[in-house]
């Protein structure tokens, strides 16, 4: 009786699986769509939006989008009310930071300056990391610090946007013949997560934004993991400061902080769960792109800033609502299924 029991309960494993495969990415497919109908929606407003010689200048306004929602998607993933607000001024610091300490000094290779970038943004990640993973702060409290403090020290080094950038960082925000060279950071940030994705991390890192006790007893080291998606994350957002950096030419610290509002809206319509364990790159990506294009949609429509700026507000609102309308959708489903589950096994025995 055991044996055909056991040999039954395979076939049902490798389904389970393969669930789980699909719905590794099946989060993202509804902002993809919605982003892919702004996008139709911007090319049937504005027909030069889709025209090969704005390709280039359309990217490098849109990447710094995409990168901050991939950089605040890694923090949030990790759960226990994961979230770093500091990842928008430190955006801007490091554009400041580009145009008046590095190139200065002479750091102006990008074979010297992306190291040295990557490891500020990684750095400052983790600070915050250890903030709220080892000494068990607060994450909204923690990161508003850090928020602060890259916001004012970035308006007193350079109260004014001023500075240079070095000029193959400028070319960043040009094309060379019809490709955008702007895809170049956006693909290593691809190949990045990727290669972290062909290891146990994600893995990890999902199963402790989900769950963090259940995570513990498993053997995952919950501080050190949830620690280093703060570091990620801040360095994801370094990459974003290069872009903005290529895009202002110039260093600008006042820039950054309204970034923190889109990131957090960009994981929201993402599809990414705010309270963890759920989501991945693409949906933080998609959900930027998503408020990218609405914004490019007011712009053309000739909304004020002010008018933008309610906009934003209504935008993360109703982001806010959704992720958790479906949020609490899918908890009730799963809770559905495991009752079902629990009833079959009951008539079987």
């Amino acid at each position: 009786m055991t044996a055909p029991s056991a040999i039954r309960a395979k076939p049902r494993r490798r389904r389970l699986i393969s669930r789980v495969h699909v719905g590794s990415t099946s989060y993202a497919w509804a902002s993809i769509g919605a982003a892919v109908a702004l996008y139709v929606a911007n090319v049937g407003f504005q027909p030069s939006f889709a025209s090969p010689g704005n390709w280039a200048s359309i990217l490098a306004v849109t990447a710094p989008f995409l990168l901050i929602g991939m950089a605040q998607a890694l923090p949030v993933l990790a759960g226990n009310g994961g979230l770093d607000l500091s990842l928008g001024p430190l955006m801007g610091f490091v554009t400041v930071l580009i145009a008046i300490e590095l190139v200065p000094a002479g750091i102006s290779a990008p074979e010297l300056l992306i190291p040295v970038v990557l490891a500020i943004g990684f750095g400052a990640g983790m600070v915050n990391g250890f903030l709220v993973a080892f000494v068990r702060l607060p994450a909204i409290i923690a990161t508003l610090g850090a928020y602060l403090f890259y916001t004012g020290f970035g308006l007193y080094l350079l109260p004014s946007p001023s500075g240079n950038v070095p000029g193959w960082l400028m070319h960043l925000s040009r094309s060379y013949g019809p490709i955008p060279a702007m895809l170049v950071p956006l693909f290593a940030v691809a190949v990045f997560w990727l290669l972290l994705t062909r290891t146990a991390y994600r893995r990890n890192l999902l199963a402790v934004g989900g769950d963090d006790r259940a995570a513990y007893t498993a053997g995952a080291n919950v501080a050190l993991i949830r620690c280093s998606a703060y570091a990620f994350g801040g360095m994801l957002a370094a990459v974003a400061g290069l872009a903005l950096a290529a895009t202002l030419g110039s260093g600008d610290s006042t820039v950054g902080p309204p970034y923190t509002i889109t990131s957090i809206a960009a994981v929201a319509l993402g599809g990414i769960s705010l309270s963890g364990g759920r989501g991945g790159l693409l949906g933080g990506a998609a959900g930027g792109a998503i408020i990218f294009l609405i914004q490019n949609l007011l712009t053309v429509a000739n909304v004020s800033v002010f008018e933008l700026d309610i906009a934003n507000g209504i935008m993360l609102i109703l982001a806010l609502a959704l992720n958790s309308f479906v949020l609490a959708r899918r908890r009730t489903g799963l809770a559905k299924l495991e009752l079902a589950g629990r009833q079959r096994l009951q008539e079987a025995a």
